[in-house]
């Protein structure tokens, strides 16, 4: 699986690692629905509370339609939970240590932590994406990832050009949020510098910044009549790469991270400080098994998309 090595699954401590908005594409869950009765269920509950265009959106497209924020957060959601529902019903004996995500993954992880029933979760994922979606329309933003470099470049780079850190993915990965004029400032600056690479992101606004200000104050109010419960494994919040566990410290985080930068590379050495040595991906893509092997290369990572990926080397 790419870079994805094949491992076994019974005598490591394991973290469950969901994927946020880029990992989208259309067809995305179709794999698991044909192959998972558990799995169909998932997308049968989604469609009843969001309605036949959302499984349209994500098994046919458009492109367009599934890339839009209200649209592709529940989708990376209902398939990281469909991939989930799978993984343990295919894996009885495993035990999971820790969960987190990326982004909107965040919400995935915490919901395979048990800290809302997978109703309530999909509400509030709409709702966020409602939200966030809003307030890209109202704004004009955009964002850029910067391959090589150090930090202290992107630093250097976002004073320059009044943007702000928005995602540290993995060392060499670093991705800035703001207006699309500033944006562009930024991209023809950093060319001249000393990154690798520099790639405007195909996405509605500039996520992560304070441009998402009123969708933060938006979903710190709805998060108000949620009920959550503490997490049954350990959950860590990109707003400060550490565990969360207090429901009322969760919904302020979950608030936060709307306007925060997403330090995920935090999320993954305190997974490792944790104990975790081998990550699974649930959900679209792979991104986040190439992320971790530049964090560690010693950890043992394994994406789970489709139904081909739970069939490999030596079953659990």
């Amino acid at each position: 699986m790419g870079g994805c090595r094949r491992v076994g699954l019974l005598k490591m401590s394991t973290a469950l690692v969901f994927p946020g908005q880029g990992a989208q594409y259309v067809g995305m869950g179709q794999s698991l629905c044909d192959g998972s009765c558990s799995a169909r269920e998932i997308f049968a509950a989604a469609e009843k509370l969001l309605g036949a265009s959302f499984l349209h959106a994500c098994f046919d497209g458009p492109f367009e339609i599934l890339a839009q924020t209200k649209i592709c957060q529940p989708a990376l959601f209902v398939h990281g939970c469909a991939a989930t529902v799978v993984l343990r019903e295919k894996f009885t004996k495993k035990k999971y240590s820790v969960a987190y995500g990326l982004s909107l993954g965040e919400l995935t992880a915490l919901w395979a932590a048990d800290v809302f029933d997978f109703d309530v979760a999909l509400r509030v994922v709409a709702e966020r994406g409602r939200l966030m979606q809003k307030a890209c329309e109202e704004t004009d933003g955009a964002m850029l990832c910067l391959i090589g470099g150090t930090r202290e470049d992107v630093e250097t780079l976002c004073a320059e050009t009044n943007v702000e850190l928005a995602n540290i993915n993995c060392p060499g990965q670093i991705v800035i949020s703001g207006m699309r004029n500033s944006i562009k400032a930024a991209n023809e600056i950093a060319e001249k510098m000393r990154f690798r690479r520099v790639l405007q992101l195909n996405v509605a606004g500039a996520y992560h910044s304070r441009l998402m200000e009123s969708a933060c104050v938006g979903f710190e109010k709805f998060l108000k009549t949620i009920d959550l419960r503490p997490p049954k494994v350990a959950t860590l919040t990109n707003v400060t790469g550490e565990p969360v566990s207090d429901p009322a410290k969760i919904k302020k985080t979950l608030a936060e991270q709307i306007i925060s930068p997403v330090f995920f590379e935090k999320c993954c050495r305190s997974a490792i400080g944790i104990g975790a040595d081998e990550f699974l991906e649930c959900g679209p893509g792979k991104s986040l098994c190439g992320m971790m092997k530049k964090i560690s290369e010693t950890v043992n990572v394994k994406n789970f998309d489709k139904m081909d990926d739970f069939d490999y080397g030596n079953s659990p």
